[in-house]
């Protein structure tokens, strides 16, 4: 059972302005809870315990807003000197996870499930003598406010490829993922990009994939959020 997660809090949300002038972006209220708390409420379903939380934008106020929480354990990676960009974020917090894999979440995701938790597939899906990274993948069809072409393509043996020149069926990438800390062995300084890792994982024949059930929305600019309350909204 995975019991410690990241929740990437650190970004500037410049695409979510004007909600974001006076607030951070995991602040942002959708259908009646903010996108952080969306986030916490499904990674405490699936039964995580501890959540580090990186900030940077507004950190004062997140942090506010998350020590109300007494469901789960929350501690933050601050980077309010420094933005360190996901890969690099993520380095800075491997400490706290006492080399255990974890979930790692980014804030503006949403999604609706079906009949199975998707953290609890995840969870079932995760080997981690096979593994150092499995990422929650997304149907083109059911991925709403999300523009690009495709991620990753799924393999034989459920393992990933960059999409771009594969013809093999596209998935998008909905901001869900476990990692196992050795996935960041040997990381640059500084910001850096998940994607170097990941690129390395790749090559390793390390990096998985496992297939949302359900529809994912990226709640990245205001319009998002109306669309993504209208659709919430909606009967089941």
């Amino acid at each position: 059972m995975i019991r410690r997660a990241m929740i990437m809090g650190a970004g500037l949300g410049t695409r979510m302005r004007p909600l974001t002038d006076d607030k951070p972006k995991p602040l942002v209220p959708v259908a009646g809870r903010t996108l952080v708390d969306h986030s916490i409420d499904r990674l405490v379903a699936a039964g995580v315990t501890q959540i580090v939380v990186n900030t940077h934008y507004k950190a004062a106020m997140l942090v506010a807003h998350l020590d109300k929480r007494r469901d789960v354990t929350i501690t933050y990676s601050d980077e309010t000197a420094r933005l360190l960009d996901t890969g690099g974020g993520v380095v800075k917090a491997l400490p706290l996870f006492q080399d255990e894999p974890f979930f790692v979440l980014n804030s503006d995701s949403i999604w609706v499930e079906n009949d199975v938790p998707v953290l609890s597939a995840m969870q079932q899906a995760w080997d981690a003598t096979r593994m150092d990274g499995l990422l929650l993948l997304a149907e083109m069809s059911t991925a709403m406010g999300y523009d690009g072409s495709g991620d990753f393509v799924l393999l034989p043996g459920n393992t990933i490829a960059r999409a771009k020149g594969r013809s093999e069926k596209p998935y998008a990438y909905p901001g869900v993922q476990i990692v196992h800390p050795r996935m960041f062995a040997g990381a640059p300084d500084g910001p850096f990009s998940t994607n170097v890792m990941w690129n390395r994982t790749i090559e390793q024949g390390r990096l998985f994939g496992t297939v949302l059930d359900g529809v994912w929305i990226h709640v990245g600019t205001p319009e998002a959020v109306d669309e993504a309350e209208a659709y919430l909204a909606q009967p089941a």
